[in-house]
């Protein structure tokens, strides 16, 4: 059988019977976490001229976009929504790659979820599912995608292809298909991801993506199915390894558990433990900034990152860990208060950022998955005195575990942004906790509209 068709057999024949508690709160936590980044979103620039074009082009009322009145079909729902939650760089990661699994498995089944009349329990089964097979194909990339330039929207479609088809009820055979079909239907170029909005339009493309896979197999299409491992196919060209292990194990653990992080803090994934390294360092130390000679970044997977400083945007904030070093030194911890203007032309963080160096000979790492691993921070004083700290795992994290207090804290603070009032906003909080208990989506996403 080929690697497609034994993830399709997984993904059919695996139940809710079969998953986990902990998997499918994970998996409420996650829409938790996604509509509060779409609701941070939804105004950034970007994500508004993809919702107008989207709205102008119309067609089926079949699934809402979020914090809006109008319905749109299921694909375009998607999309709008996934992008607005990627735009606003605060939704999830998986931390073997960075991957953004999260935001397109939430968008993606909570829209044809609607559609068709899901209840949360199936919902949350497809969203665990369509994590698990996208997580093993990403696994298998790590690093080779990435080396070779390319974004992780080539794995998070996964996702949105098998938890969409999931709830569908595709058959094995369909299921198959709609992977293969997904291994041929998406772009994005690491480089543009990093350096401007291209980010979450890839994010976008890849919600599309998914949902247009399952539907099209569900009708009957057909692609080619050993499109995965077939010499010069998908694997192939993105550089996969172990592929033996992506149809492994299947049920031993859940990657939703083991590699899902959620974004506690705006920006990079990979920077996030660094700058509670840094913030912890300063508290420790009761550092004032003007004693500070040096701050050396010591993390092996950050020696050659672009490190822009001084940022003036959110795009050039999220992606610069030299700013998140310093914002965390001087403020004793790195919020969302940071990727706003006033907060990057802060004087005082500003000259922190021109003393930021990175270590020249770090500790290698223990594996491939190089930003799962933390790092060091040192600072040292103008009196010769040294505070360093490590962090190897930021919070909220598989390896730090994930609380509903840290979950719901980003909830509060970022769903106002969304428009909707406070009591709204707190009935829309209650139906995620108990997601599972709900006989329809439609319970949560008729409170999404702003009428």
């Amino acid at each position: 059988m080929t690697i497609a068709g034994t993830l399709a057999r997984f993904a059919v024949q695996t139940h809710i019977v079969d998953i986990p508690p902990l998997a499918l709160e994970r998996a409420e936590m996650c829409i938790s976490s996604t509509l509060a980044s779409v609701a941070a979103g939804i105004d950034i620039e970007s994500a508004r001229i993809v919702r107008e074009l989207a709205l102008e082009d119309g067609g089926a009322q079949q699934a809402r976009v979020w914090f809006n009145s109008h319905k749109l079909p299921v694909t375009a729902a998607a999309r709008v929504n996934a992008l607005a939650s990627d735009a606003a760089a605060s939704d999830d990661s998986d931390m073997r790659s960075i991957a953004h699994i999260g935001t397109i498995i939430s968008t993606t089944s909570i829209a044809m979820g609607e559609h068709i009349g899901a209840s949360g329990n199936q919902v949350l089964e497809a969203m665990v599912i369509g994590y698990e097979v996208a997580g093993r194909i990403d696994e298998s990339l790590t690093p080779g995608r990435m080396r070779n330039g390319f974004h992780g929207s080539f794995s998070t479609v996964f996702g949105g292809a098998v938890a969409v088809g999931k709830l569908l009820q595709l058959d094995v055979e369909q299921m198959t298909h709609a992977i293969a079909i997904a291994a041929t239907s998406i772009g994005g170029m690491a480089i543009a991801a990093d350096t401007s909005c291209a980010r979450e339009y890839h994010a976008g493309m890849a919600a599309s993506s998914g949902v247009q896979a399952a539907l099209a197999a569900k009708r009957g299409f057909r692609s080619e199915v050993s499109v995965l491992e077939t010499p010069r196919g998908f694997l192939s060209a993105l550089g996969g390894t172990a592929i033996e292990d992506i149809t492994k194990d299947f049920g031993e653990s859940w990657d939703i558990c083991t590699d899902m992080a959620i974004k506690l803090m705006p920006g990079a994934h990979p920077f996030h433990a660094v700058a509670e390294a840094a913030a912890t360092a300063a508290i420790e130390g009761n550092i004032n900034p003007d004693d500070i000679q040096e701050v050396m970044i010591s993390a092996a997977q950050m020696k050659d990152w672009m490190a822009p400083h001084h940022p003036t945007d959110l795009i050039t904030a999220a992606h610069s860990v030299v700013y998140f070093v310093a914002a965390a030194i001087v403020d004793r911890g790195f919020t969302w208060k940071h990727i706003t203007r006033e907060k990057m032309l802060d004087p005082v963080i500003a000259k922190l950022q021109d003393k930021v160096v990175f270590d020249p000979q770090p500790a290698p790492l223990p594996d491939r998955f190089t930003h799962r691993h933390g790092g060091t921070v040192i600072i040292t004083l103008k009196d010769g005195r040294k505070i360093s700290n490590t962090c190897r795992a930021a919070r909220g994290s598989g390896p730090t575990g994930v609380t509903w207090q840290e979950v719901e804290s980003k909830f509060n603070h970022l769903m106002p942004l969304s428009g909707l009032d406070l009591t709204r906003i707190q009935q829309i909080g209650d139906q995620v906790r108990h997601f599972r208990t709900l006989p329809s989506v439609t319970h949560l996403t008729q409170l999404l509209s702003p009428v």
